[in-house]
């Protein structure tokens, strides 16, 4: 072989060897990029707009991200069975994964699911109730019922939602403001019935067997009348005293309470009995569970059927509640549309608790007048 044949040869094996390096490489770039291939590296690059990953500790906080969050966000609630005692919940382990890889983990706080916040990742970002509004454990945990922890909470997830798709931001401020609407509303519908009710006078009165409504009782303006005894013990999740129990059983009997709010998620012997001596006392029970029932379609949406029932129970001739149409479409009673001009029809769209002939429409000022969310005497600790 001449030495002239030999370096052309060697020239040519070179740019053979050049070229599939290069094939094999840019077949390679288009396998990773493929999910369609099958291969696993597929999954590590990121895909543009997709939804923001939302782990909810439980099902009200993340009804509230869905809603706020809409086709922008993808929302998995850990607890959102309503036949699981929320205090008893331990989480499992596909339940901690979750939590470890999401973009936004929403929690309540206050110790009622510390289990949340840990082993959380480092581009986690937490979003708690507890924290929007100054709530420490000992404090009545259940913040989902206070208006006030609602309004702050949907602020916090829109701002949140804000920064990771700035732009997606006017979506996610045209939820908040459909939320807002649908919260003043309900706030103006409950002040409407309390007028009704007291005239300007004396509360209506409850008891509780677990405090678990104790924010949506204070906002719709109830007395608290639980014996003290009891409800110490049940907020420290400790056995009732025969004494205490007797207490609350004679409160019934005598009928010194409007209504009795039982938590169906903490039922016990002396909670069955409580509901019992109601029930022969005839005084109104109305059953609350902590977590969302499946049929419930947004938060503010659950809080509302629980308002009905509690005024259905106390007043039932108060006219609002035949007024108040629930599944409206918008809060002007036209289908709303979201910020990218598509129509509202998900978990992530607002509808008005009340049509437009019921009584918060016709008293529009009523109530609050601000969408402010002061959080002051909120927490109520020992409850």
């Amino acid at each position: 072989m001449t030495k002239a044949f030999r370096n052309g040869f060697t020239r040519v094996m070179a740019v053979v060897a050049a070229t599939a390096m290069l094939a094999g490489g840019a077949a390679c770039g288009t396998t990773a990029a493929d999910p369609s291939s099958g291969d696993r590296n597929a999954s590590a690059v990121p895909t543009p707009n997709a939804p923001i990953q939302v782990v909810a500790s439980v099902n009200q906080w993340g009804a509230l991200a869905a809603q706020i969050g809409g086709d922008d966000v993808q929302v998995t609630s850990i607890l959102s069975s309503t036949a699981v005692d929320a205090h008893d919940f331990e989480p499992q382990t596909a339940d901690m994964a979750a939590l470890s890889t999401a973009d936004v983990v929403v929690a309540n706080g206050a110790g009622y699911d510390s289990w949340a916040a840990k082993n959380l990742g480092k581009s986690t970002t937490l979003v708690s109730a507890a924290q929007m509004v100054g709530a420490m454990e000992g404090d009545n945990p259940h913040l989902w019922f206070s208006r006030d922890a609602r309004i702050a909470m949907a602020e916090e997830l829109a701002n949140e939602f804000s920064k990771q798709r700035p732009e997606q931001k006017d979506e996610f401020a045209a939820r908040l403001k459909e939320f807002k609407a649908q919260e003043q509303e309900l706030s103006d519908w409950m002040s409407d019935w309390m007028s009704s009710y007291t005239g300007g006078s004396a509360k209506p009165t409850y008891a509780a067997t677990e405090a678990v409504a104790y924010y949506l009782m204070s906002d719709l303006g109830f007395e608290d009348l639980t014996p003290e005894g009891y409800a110490q013990a049940t907020a420290a999740e400790g056995e009732v005293a025969a004494a205490d129990l007797q207490d609350f059983q004679e409160l019934i009997e005598s009928r010194g309470i409007d209504l009795l709010i039982n938590n169906t998620q903490s039922a016990s012997d002396a909670t069955n009995m409580l509901t019992g001596t109601a029930g022969r006392s005839e005084v109104p029970v109305v059953d609350i569970s902590e977590q969302m029932p499946e049929d419930a379609e947004t938060l503010t949406d659950w809080i509302f059927s629980l308002v009905k029932q509690i005024a259905s129970a106390v007043d039932p001739e108060y006219e609002g509640l035949l007024e108040c149409v629930a599944d409206a479409d918008g809060t002007d009673g036209t289908d709303t549309q979201d910020g990218d001009g598509t129509e509202s029809d998900g978990s992530g769209d607002s509808s008005s608790v009340c049509g437009t002939d019921g009584s918060s429409g016709d008293d529009a000022d009523a109530g609050d007048s601000s969408d402010d969310s002061s959080t002051e005497g909120q927490t109520d600790p020992g409850k």
